[in-house]
């Protein structure tokens, strides 16, 4: 089978040495408008050839599209209009709704599969693109009944062959989903990371007192503001209701804090620690796999 992924960062990049290396695929094309990218694809094996848009809609059984997700809206149609009968199209995008309506009515609509792989790191660029990124975790198929069964079933192959969890979901249920335990994320890390280079204007301070909890908590402000600031643009609302909750729960803590009572305090953190439940049973799936 012969892969094009058009958009070569660290979500395309990624998938494409990985499907290589477990020899789904025969040969991948490679798409980008970054001829940055281009080169550096070329050269990591992330690719084995770079073609146009055109020519890889000509050429390939199975297109993967990872740009920002305000590209997809205008590209996905386009990919729909030059695609062989037999070509599937899946995206990887943040965000759902706005892209799946953009499509809706298109005449090629079946050959598309949206989907979601649920991974990634706070770097960018296929500098960033190695094996096993996706081992283990949970991918999002949206709307799985408007697809054509031969092209799920491809997508969901591509998946396995990952070895992803495969979810599904529709495209609303994903966007609302997705604010709370992926974008949530991200605006906390960035409003921390802002924080405390508001405050901290002594940067040696920072580097002095950083350890491993503040790292991991502002590792993902190093993400790409080009990537996701279109997602929350495109998942707004969700975005809008989740970070509400977020500083409602963020003043009720301030607020035990003010009163000093401190016992509240100590609830509020137990009540936290039942997270523990949610992620243990996450991993207990994947050890099940």
């Amino acid at each position: 089978m012969k892969l094009a992924v058009v958009g070569l960062g660290l979500i395309g990049g990624s998938m494409a040495l990985d499907l290589k290396a477990r020899n789904f695929v025969s040969e991948v094309l490679g798409v980008d408008q970054n001829e940055v990218h281009t080169k550096d694809a070329l050269k990591l094996g992330l690719v084995d050839r770079i073609t146009t848009l055109e020519e890889a809609c000509k050429e390939a059984d199975l297109i993967i599209l990872a740009t920002p997700v305000n590209i997809l809206s205008s590209l996905l149609p386009k990919v729909l209009d030059l695609i062989q009968p037999y070509g599937t199209v899946t995206d990887v995008g943040s965000t759902k709704a706005k892209i799946t309506v953009s499509i809706k009515n298109h005449p090629k609509r079946k050959q598309f599969v949206p989907s979601h792989p649920m991974a990634g790191t706070e770097f960018s660029g296929p500098q960033a693109a190695h094996l096993g990124l996706f081992k283990d975790k949970a991918t999002i198929i949206c709307d799985s009944n408007d697809s054509g069964a031969e092209h799920l079933q491809k997508v969901i192959e591509m998946y396995q062959q990952l070895e992803m969890r495969v979810l599904y979901m529709n495209s609303k249920e994903h966007d609302l989903h997705a604010a709370y335990v992926s974008h949530l994320s991200h605006i906390s890390s960035f409003v921390l990371a802002n924080t405390v280079l508001d405050k901290e204007k002594n940067v040696n301070a920072i580097f002095d007192l950083a350890s491993a909890g503040f790292e991991s908590t502002v590792r993902l402000a190093k993400s790409s503001p080009d990537m996701w600031a279109p997602i929350f643009e495109q998942n707004h609302d969700h975005i809008v209701e989740a970070l509400g909750a977020y500083i409602d729960h963020l003043k009720t803590f301030q607020q035990t804090l003010v009163a000093k009572d401190y016992t509240s305090t100590k609830a509020l953190m137990t009540q936290s620690n039942e997270i523990k439940r949610v992620l243990e049973k996450i991993q207990n799936k994947n050890i099940k796999k």
